[in-house]
């Protein structure tokens, strides 16, 4: 099904249940906040912004309470102020666990992880506290941390559950091996695992990451799915192996380098949500416009060869 829309005529977004039978329900393309506090366009605008994204469906924010140097969920807070009923229409993700060496941070005199109990509890008190909400549809541990005790991160997560200050917790840039640690700890699903992955990242298609997430029917999110735009960059080697067999699919599907590289994930069998990192509508409408794309396999297999500089064996 597609909808006309300024944008052109787009697909009606996607959505997907990252854990079957518990949820949270998402948009298929989720608009990443990391960079806010470097595009803020000023509350008002923004809203205005969060308003046309949440019209192409695009209802699912990606957070972290480090981002902008911890400036930029006050940044989407201040936004949602200026119209409430927006919150009403979408899914709130949030990150913890990474203090950073910043004044505006919790005293951290070193950069290091924190998964303790004071720490996730501190962190989701901000983040509800600049996003202006009474919840988080979605809490992820933003990176594996080696002095976790599980048992305290676990009871952690689950009193901010039972609390009803966090619906739903996941994980973040974690190994099946860490992943399962923390899950056996827990009485509630872990939903996902918000990892890297792109054409230029396939790490998580061979080591095991998106096996781990297809066996337990969890959909896996994935950030920098444009690979920081290195498949741009003609300086880098493998992008410019990519980019030309980008744009000779995109012209047999009348579609953008960018949009075809969206859509290789996007046809995934696990399910990606596809987190765009941009202030930019026509950039978010070109990720929603990459959902309606059908990649062939074997299509999909030469953007596979191409990053990999080889054919498979």
């Amino acid at each position: 099904m597609h909808r006309r829309h300024g944008a052109g005529i787009l697909p009606v977004m996607q959505r997907v249940l990252l854990h079957p039978e518990r949820g949270p329900e998402c948009s298929r393309i989720a608009l990443g906040l990391w960079r806010l506090a470097e595009w803020d366009p000023g509350p008002a605008a923004l809203a205005g912004f969060l308003e046309r994204c949440l019209d192409l469906g695009v209802t699912t924010y990606d957070h972290a309470d480090i981002y902008g140097n911890y400036a930029a969920e006050a940044l989407f807070g201040a936004a949602i102020a200026k119209n409430p009923g927006l919150r009403r229409r979408m899914e709130l993700v949030s990150k913890c666990g990474i203090r950073l060496k910043s004044a505006r941070g919790m005293g951290a005199s070193t950069k290091h992880y924190d998964t303790g109990r004071a720490h996730i509890r501190a962190s989701v008190e901000r983040s509800l506290s600049n996003l202006r909400t009474d919840h988080l549809d979605l809490l992820l541990l933003h990176r594996p941390d080696p002095f976790m005790d599980p048992d305290e991160t676990a009871e952690a997560l689950t009193t901010l559950i039972r609390e009803g200050k966090v619906r739903h917790c996941g994980v973040s840039n974690f190994t099946p091996s860490q992943f399962d640690l923390l899950a056996s700890r827990l009485d509630v699903p872990l939903v996902t695992n918000q990892i890297e992955a792109s054409v230029l990242h396939q790490e998580p298609f061979t080591d095991g990451t998106l096996d781990h997430c297809q066996r337990l029917r969890i959909a896996p999110m994935a950030w920098s799915a444009l690979a920081g735009g290195r498949i741009f960059d003609p300086a880098d080697a493998v992008g410019a192996r990519v980019k030309p067999v980008l744009d000779d699919i995109g012209r047999e599907l009348d579609a953008g380098a960018d949009e075809v590289a969206l859509a290789w994930l996007a046809v995934h069998p696990a399910r990606f949500v596809i987190l765009v990192g941009t202030g930019r509508f026509e950039r978010v409408a070109g990720a929603v416009r990459a959902l309606g794309l059908k990649l062939a396999r074997e299509q999909w297999f030469r953007i596979h060869t191409a990053a990999l500089g080889r054919n498979v064996a």
